[in-house]
C-alpha cells in the first residue's frame, strides 16, 4: 500500500500569533521574553546549526534573552505553539522551500531594515546562544550572513571586518519586500552550508543556493550584539 504523502505542518493563523505573543508576555519576571518577530528569527538561527538543537537547549534563550533560568513548568500550549512554528521552519528548511517570515509593518514611516530589524536581531541572538554555526569555515558563510546583518547598526558588530567589508559592497534593499526576500534566501543560502543536501542515488547533487549581488544575497560571519527590544 503506498506512503500517504508528507503534509506539511499548517502554518499558524494571525490568532495563533496574537496568542502566542499573549502568552510570551505572560511569562514572570524578571524573565524577558523575544516577542514573536525575534522568535521567529532565533528559531531560524537555531534550526541552521550543524547538529540538531534539543528542546532543552534552544527553548531557554527564547523565553529569556538575559539568559535567566527558566520557570520549572511552562505552560503547555505556548511549548505547542513554538514548536508548530519550529517544525513548519526545519521543513522549509530542509526542503530549501521559500517560507513567510513573522515580519510586521507596524509603521509606514519605518525604512526597510527597522521594519526587519526585531527578526534580525532574534536570529543574531541565536547565533550567539549557539554558535556552532560560526565554528564552519567563514568564507561560505560571509555572503548570506551579510545579507541578513546588513540591517544591523555596524557598532553592533564585534569583531567582524570581513563581514562588514562585505556588507559595504551591498546595495541596500529598494524596500520591503526585497528586504524580506533577501533574509530568506540568506537562510537558505546557509542551510546549504550547515546542512547540505545528500544528493540522490545515481543523481547529481544540488548546487548552492544562488544570492543575488545586493542585500538579498549577502552575508557574514562574525559576531553580532543587537540591543534587544524586549517585550511588545
Amino acid at each position: 500500500m503506498p506512503q500517504a504523502p508528507h503534509r506539511p505542518p499548517e502554518s499558524l493563523s494571525e490568532a495563533d500569533l496574537e496568542r502566542l505573543q499573549t502568552l510570551l508576555d505572560a511569562l514572570p519576571a524578571p524573565l524577558e521574553p523575544l516577542d514573536v518577530s525575534m522568535a521567529d528569527g532565533y528559531l531560524c538561527g537555531v534550526l541552521l546549526q550543524p547538529e540538531p538543537v534539543p528542546l532543552a537547549q534552544w527553548l531557554p534563550p527564547l523565553l529569556d534573552s538575559e539568559g535567566r533560568p527558566t520557570p520549572a513548568r511552562v505552560d503547555d500550549e505556548l511549548l505547542a505553539l513554538l514548536r508548530r512554528r519550529h517544525k513548519e521552519l526545519n521543513v522549509a528548511i530542509a526542503g530549501r522551500q521559500w517560507f513567510d517570515p513573522w515580519i510586521f509593518e507596524l509603521d509606514e514611516v519605518d525604512s526597510p531594515s527597522e521594519t526587519v530589524l526585531p527578526w534580525v536581531a532574534g536570529f543574531a541572538h541565536a547565533l550567539d546562544a549557539h554558535p556552532a554555526l560560526m565554528d564552519l569555515p567563514e568564507e561560505p558563510l560571509l555572503e548570506p550572513l551579510a545579507a541578513i546583518y546588513l540591517h544591523l547598526d555596524p557598532d553592533d558588530l564585534e569583531d567582524a571586518d570581513a563581514l562588514l567589508e562585505e556588507i559595504e559592497s551591498l546595495e541596500p534593499p529598494a524596500d520591503l519586500e526585497a528586504a524580506v526576500e533577501g533574509l530568506v534566501s540568506a537562510v537558505l543560502m546557509l542551510a546549504d552550508v550547515s546542512r547540505p543536501l545528500k544528493p540522490a542515488p545515481g543523481a547529481a547533487g544540488r548546487g548552492p543556493v544562488t544570492g543575488r549581488r545586493t542585500a538579498a544575497g549577502h552575508a557574514g560571519p562574525g559576531r553580532s550584539r543587537p540591543k534587544q527590544t524586549g517585550r511588545r
